[in-house]
């Protein structure tokens, strides 16, 4: 029993880490966008205060929702690992 919980633990750890490293991914790939468009200081200034209100509404949203919904699945599992046995 404890090794199929440690086996699903481990999984839902891999799930998250990959929905991390995905936001992780885009957000580099808009800060590479945002390094494309201009090199004026002012246009720099913009995009730092946009990015940094954008990103705590989105990427803060994304993680929650990914650990909302991994933290149930654990949940699940494990009931549903103790009821089997």
């Amino acid at each position: 029993m404890y090794a199929l919980m440690i086996i699903a633990a481990i999984l839902i750890c891999i799930i998250a880490l990959i929905g991390t490293l995905l936001v992780g991914k885009e957000v580099s790939t808009k800060q590479e966008q945002y390094e494309m468009e201009g090199d004026s200081l002012k246009e720099e200034i913009a995009r730092s205060h946009e990015y940094e209100s954008a990103s705590l509404k989105t990427n803060i949203k994304s993680l929650t929702w990914i650990y909302i919904f991994l933290a149930i699945l654990v949940l699940a599992i494990s009931i549903g690992i103790m009821i089997t046995f």
